[in-house]
């Protein structure tokens, strides 16, 4: 197997925490140029235009993070990262949505309809032109704010995101605090929940070696040094 990667982009990360939790090691290989686009021998390749994406040794190709952690969960099994009885699954599913959704996607409204390297492609996977939009930079904050206010709630009560066992609801929580801070856009002051339970993870291990080392262009990010 070996998986197509970008350091940069949170759903690559959310790939590689994951692997880091289970002790998977597989071969990765970065396919964006210094201009911050795939490679064209990548993006002719992959007809879905997008990273990550796992490649298996009979050649099919699994694009997406969701999918990817689907297909990796039932080959390593342990330890469980999407719940183990029903009510654990669907509970992990619904605030691993919840994270991408409004958190990570939230953050990538804002980045990619005010970052100058991607005017002209202010959607994912499309080689067609696509305009920015910068009233979605205002949006994308308001739907990062909403899941904040959410998440807040939620770790009143729990160690992690749901329960007290580490899942993919936490790759994403993390992932999405990680890409603020990157955006230099850190934790608002009202949600000490969520700060206290960032500063409880980021030295974890997965978390700290699947950490972004720089923002697109090559700037290094200080909390990655």
């Amino acid at each position: 197997m070996k998986l197509y990667d970008w350091d940069f982009a949170p759903n690559c990360r959310r790939v590689r925490m994951y692997m880091y939790e289970k002790g998977i090691e597989l071969p990765k290989k970065d396919v964006i140029t210094p201009e911050i686009k795939l490679n064209d021998g990548y993006a002719d390749y992959y007809p879905h235009y997008m990273v990550p994406m796992l490649e298996l040794d009979d050649g099919t190709q699994i694009g997406e993070a969701l999918s990817i952690w689907i297909y990796l969960e039932e080959k390593y099994p342990t330890p469980p990262l999407m719940g183990v009885h029903p009510v654990e699954k669907a509970m992990i599913s619904a605030w691993e949505r919840r994270a991408y959704d409004e958190g990570i996607v939230g953050h990538a409204e804002i980045f990619r309809n005010s970052h100058p390297n991607f005017v002209d492609r202010g959607l994912p996977g499309h080689r067609l032109k696509i305009e920015q939009i910068p009233a979605l930079i205002e949006r994308g904050k308001h739907r990062v704010t909403h899941y904040y206010e959410k998440l807040e709630k939620q770790l009143a009560t729990n160690n992690f995101v749901v329960g007290d066992r580490f899942s993919v609801a936490d790759i994403n929580a993390v992932i999405v605090v990680d890409f603020g801070l990157a955006l230099e856009m850190p934790v608002p002051d009202i949600y000490p929940n969520i700060q206290s339970y960032y500063d409880r993870l980021k030295d974890r291990p997965s978390v700290k070696r699947s950490m972004t080392k720089h923002m697109p262009d090559g700037t290094p990010i200080p909390q990655a040094a």
